[in-house]
């Protein structure tokens, strides 16, 4: 059982076939939105299909767009039962906006607080701060996509209840592997981060996520088939707190 908890199938050149061919493949896809027009826009195409859910976002490198985009978030919450892609980007590219995304992310972070919600982090250079306002907002139910932050406050993550998302990048980095190294198995969940990532000179797909189901096998020493399993039942354990 192959299961994606983060990419963006509208940012493909060809969503209507990657769709086409999760649901064929019979793969479990979170499919992650950057703005909440995005989302509107998408939920049609993805309402009726069984194991792929598109997720409302309001992602920080647009946090230009966040004001004027606030009220349709609001009006879509009820939509979905996955907030993503949200969070804080303190990168070079991200920091000049600090400010309208800690004010966006606490909003939403306050919306959702006590509701059936799993959300998809972006926390690039702002781990810490992702995770005090995690907690000091009470959110239950979250994932941090791609965390490439201290491994020292991977075991604060993982204390509050939190999971990582493993795309098929971090296993191809030296601080990847590391990272990787200290989530404890039952944190783990895996994701493509499509198309943002390529293997070799291909766009990556969400089925592509089986190379990090083989490296996880490799260096852990555990059968391909247990370590999808192991990914599945934590899934499940993670939907299992919002039914």
């Amino acid at each position: 059982m192959i299961i994606d908890t983060h990419c963006h199938i509208d940012l493909y050149s060809n969503p209507y076939s990657i769709l086409k061919e999760c649901e064929s493949k019979g793969i479990t896809v979170i499919s992650m939105t950057n703005l909440p027009s995005h989302f509107e826009l998408g939920f049609p195409h993805f309402h009726s299909l069984k194991k792929i859910r598109i997720a409302l976002g309001m992602h920080p490198l647009m946090a230009d767009s966040h004001n004027q985009e606030f009220e349709k978030f609001i009006k879509n919450i009820n939509n979905t039962s996955y907030i993503g892609e949200v969070g804080l980007d303190f990168s070079n590219e991200g920091i000049g906006t600090k400010d309208i995304q800690i004010e966006t992310f606490t909003k939403i972070l306050k919306l959702v607080s006590g509701q059936n919600k799993i959300l998809s982090i972006h926390s690039r250079k702002a781990e810490k701060e992702v995770l005090t306002l995690l907690r000091k907002c009470k959110i239950s139910n979250a994932i941090f996509h791609w965390y490439s932050g201290p491994t020292l406050l991977i075991n604060e993550i993982v204390e509050s209840g939190y999971y990582f998302s493993i795309n098929p990048s971090m296993i191809n980095s030296k601080n990847g592997q590391n990272i990787i190294s200290k989530i404890p198995l039952e944190n783990i969940l895996t994701e493509s981060d499509g198309p943002f990532i390529q293997l070799g000179n291909k766009v990556i797909k969400p089925w592509d996520v089986s190379e990090v189901i083989n490296f996880i096998s490799a260096t852990k020493k555990i059968k391909k088939n247990e370590v999808e399993l192991l990914v599945r039942n934590n899934f499940l354990n993670l939907i299992a707190k919002i039914k």
